[in-house]
């Protein structure tokens, strides 16, 4: 008898939470999050998925029919380009502004804090985020450099004078960009909900996602403020002051997330890992600059309520141990190029396990491929729950015809 979309959408949820909360459901849970994917299924560009949401939230209810995955996303309303191109960010190249229209989202790293600006971040995080870093990261912002010191006001009446400063035409037009930029995450974010409440209309569960997204301590001095060359010669160089730097933003961080998962009453909050991961430093350094302020990170956010759904972006085989130190059941571990069986062995009874199943397999294996690889996964990850199908990295040039039968595979091995 065919089921409702309620019975589906209820089904799936429970499904999905069992498998997050250690227990075993009535069978694995496939997640998929096709991306780009979807613009070459429906013959348009990356740039114009991006821009005509209608488009793709019909591509996504398409594709997530078809399929019938367990949660199923498409494109990321809360990261789209508009805002970005409007603060003239620096720092992000979307398809259509900075690389060609059908190419994916970019990142663009470089150093927008000097080694010898450590003191000034440390004396006044916020000061310098508006005077120099934002100026730095985003062209339209540039007039904030001219503001004066922000802790001035705090005379009260008697700063009064230097209101004017916000009167300069660089200053106006700074918060103007910033003004019209907040009006398009509104925008976006209404575009979200209208998503995802057409979404769980089909049936698929869209309160198991994530309500922020932020990075590990050491990612938040390197992604956007010093760059890999930088932090890694901070390491030599300076590692006190880079290790006062993350204490100081380890706060910050999980205030951000708890605030988050208040407000819009998801728990769950995504932190992919940049550079803690095998091969980009000695398990010494993980255990000095890397695992001890995530850790303190995670703890901050679970004791607040919030689940961290932490993706472990390339290798952590040599890391794995170090994770058994998070408590059972509290954090969810997305995977990427980890053994999965071997973190099935050191983290079965500590952490949900998400992703891993190569997308390689879904871009040129053969059915048989598939079908094999899904039932080991099934059998030695999935056995007693905690175990959620999923890619080990983003789906966009993934064969449809391939995904179908891994997602039929799933449904056929992984019943408990």
């Amino acid at each position: 008898m065919t089921k409702t979309p309620a019975e589906l959408l209820a089904e799936r949820a429970k499904r999905v939470k069992d498998a997050y909360e250690l227990r075993a459901p009535d069978r694995v849970p496939i997640s998929l999050n096709f991306g780009y994917m979807l613009a070459r299924l429906g013959g348009i560009t990356n740039q114009e998925f991006e821009h005509d949401l209608d488009k793709a939230q019909a591509l996504l209810e398409k594709y997530a029919l078809y399929l019938e995955p367990d949660t199923a996303g498409g494109v990321s309303f809360g990261f789209l380009p508009h805002a970005s191109v409007t603060l003239g960010d620096r720092q992000t190249k979307w398809p259509g502004y900075g690389v060609d229209p059908n190419a994916p989202f970019q990142f663009v790293e470089g150093e927008y804090m000097k080694a010898e600006e450590y003191d000034a971040f440390l004396d006044d995080p916020t000061d310098f985020t508006v005077r120099t870093f934002l100026p730095r990261a985003f062209s339209a912002l540039e007039g904030l450099a001219t503001l004066p010191r922000i802790p001035i006001m705090l005379l009260g009446y008697s700063s009064t004078g230097y209101v004017r400063a916000l009167t300069a035409p660089p200053v106006a037009a700074a918060f103007e960009s910033l003004f019209k930029a907040g009006e398009q995450l509104a925008q976006s974010g209404q575009a979200a909900a209208a998503s995802a409440k057409r979404m769980e209309a089909l049936g698929f569960p869209m309160s198991l996602g994530t309500s922020s997204l932020v990075t590990a301590p050491f990612d938040f001095m390197s992604d956007t403020l010093r760059g890999m060359r930088g932090i890694m010669l901070d390491i030599y160089r300076c590692p006190d002051k880079l290790l006062a730097a993350m204490e100081k933003v380890t706060p910050i961080v999980v205030e951000t997330a708890i605030a988050a998962a208040r407000r819009t009453g998801i728990p769950y909050c995504s932190i992919p890992l940049h550079r803690g991961s095998d091969g980009f430093m000695s398990l010494k350094q993980f255990e000095t600059f890397y695992w001890p302020s995530l850790k303190k990170m995670l703890l901050g956010m679970i004791e607040g309520g919030v689940t961290p759904s932490v993706f472990y972006e390339g290798s952590y085989n040599e890391r794995l141990r170090y994770l058994r130190e998070l408590p059972k059941g509290k954090t969810i571990g997305r995977f990427d190029r980890s053994d999965l069986f071997k973190v099935k062995e050191v983290l079965g009874d500590t952490m949900c396990i998400v992703g891993g199943f190569p997308v390689s397999l879904l871009q040129g294996g053969t059915p048989e491929q598939i079908r094999e690889h899904t039932k080991k996964l099934c059998k030695v990850v999935g056995k007693d729950g905690g175990f959620i199908m999923g890619p080990n990295t983003a789906m966009n040039d993934c064969n449809l015809e391939l995904v179908k039968v891994w997602v039929d595979a799933t449904k056929e091995y992984g019943v408990y």
